[in-house]
């Protein structure tokens, strides 16, 4: 079999997740070509982290190559729009972070940020469909353990899905895209809310394709947003424990989702959590209860005194302090899905099958995030 010849576009948090889970890749050869970032010294180092051949800053450099076969996107959420334009159109296959795309202009018009996000949408899908190449979602929740022996314990039990209640949590983004609509698109609702979101979509399409042969999709949506870090007595604390400073983005949303058949999901993400990150879903059906704790966990549970105990060894995704009771991650990237996720995306490529997260469920986590912005602020139920 050719290797696939995988380019990724970023150097930062998400793009070193994907590029680890390459190593861990089997039955598919995979042959590392390039990466792309606008820091060149940036590049170069996780180029030579990595194993990736070359690094540039120059994007037609990756996709002018014959041996790229996909186009891994890692690039902050403004940039995907047009990175997956000009990959559909060089014939590359696509992986692309979660969201699939955002509105990015002001955020005052409710309807026309729901209206201009979709038609982002619609240009990626188009172009994607017009290459015949093949779109997939890096929602990395859908291939998490927990979740796909949820999905299958669900199945056994055949059930209805009565109701979903999932949260994406922690103390807040310090990445300066996250801080305002224009280079993010949203706030907690959007970076975080989108995870738990997806994952609840997929259980519902799965649940409908399993009993009627289609997917029970989102009839409505209610939301509140708000930024709890302007409480003034927070504001007024001399030091902040949670990230602060947010611009014009949320740093904490509740959703509410009704689903065709009446079935209801509770979606909450938030920037002010502390104790490290939080990944929680329950499910309640007719026949069973299923509670999935990706983060964190209890494989590992550890005491220290003092931080400096466990010196540099890693703990845990936005842990606050290493004192203290903690739950030490043996792999935290396999518990959230990551090599799961490469694995199912070079299979398809090798295979020409879909992907379990698909361009569908991208749009769709857009379509859901987007209503529920306009229901925020409109103070109304939102109708899809």
């Amino acid at each position: 079999m050719q290797p696939i010849g995988v380019g990724i576009v970023g150097a930062g948090f998400s793009a070193n997740q994907h590029a680890g889970a390459y190593h861990c890749v089997t039955g598919v050869p995979v042959k590392r070509v390039g990466v792309v970032s606008r820091t060149p010294e940036k590049a170069a180092a996780f180029a030579k982290k990595h194993g990736f051949e070359f690094a540039t800053t120059n994007l037609q450099e990756l996709l002018s190559r014959p041996d790229v076969h996909v186009i891994d996107i890692c690039a902050p959420n403004f940039a995907h729009e047009e990175i997956a334009i000009a990959a559909a159109r060089a014939g590359k296959h696509i992986i692309c972070e979660k969201p699939l795309t955002a509105y990015f202009g002001d955020p005052s018009d409710p309807a026309r940020m729901r209206e201009e996000a979709m038609a982002s949408v619609e240009r990626v899908l188009d172009a994607v469909r017009s290459a015949g190449v093949l779109f997939m979602y890096a929602e990395n929740w859908i291939y998490a353990p927990a979740i796909q022996k949820a999905l299958r314990l669900a199945e056994a039990a055949g059930g209805t899905i009565f109701d979903i209640r999932a949260e994406e949590a922690h103390s807040g983004s310090h990445s300066p895209y996250a801080r305002e609509w224009r280079t993010s698109g949203g706030g907690s609702l959007l970076r975080l809310g989108s995870h738990p979101l997806a994952a609840a979509l997929y259980f519902k399409r799965v649940e409908g394709e399993r009993r009627d042969g289609k997917p029970i999709r989102v009839a409505s949506v209610s939301c509140e947003t708000t930024n709890v870090t302007r409480i003034p007595s927070f504001e007024r604390e001399e030091r902040k424990w949670v990230a602060s400073g947010w611009k014009d983005v949320e740093d904490w949303a509740t959703l509410i989702l009704n689903f065709e058949d009446g079935a209801r999901a509770t979606i909450s993400a938030s920037d002010i959590v502390l104790g490290g990150i939080r990944n929680r879903m329950e499910l309640y059906l007719s026949n069973a209860r299923i509670d999935c704790n990706l983060n964190p966990n209890t494989t590992c549970i550890a005491y220290a005194p003092a931080p400096e105990v466990f010196a540099d060894e890693y703990i845990a995704e936005k842990t606050d302090t290493k004192a203290g009771w903690s739950f030490p991650s043996i792999n935290e990237d396999w518990f959230q899905g990551y090599p799961q996720e490469v694995q199912d995306f070079l299979e398809c490529i090798a295979t020409g099958r879909q992907p379990l997260s698909d361009a569908q469920l991208a749009a769709d986590v857009v379509a859901v995030t987007y209503a529920a912005y306009q229901s925020a602020r409109e103070g109304r139920r939102i109708r899809l």
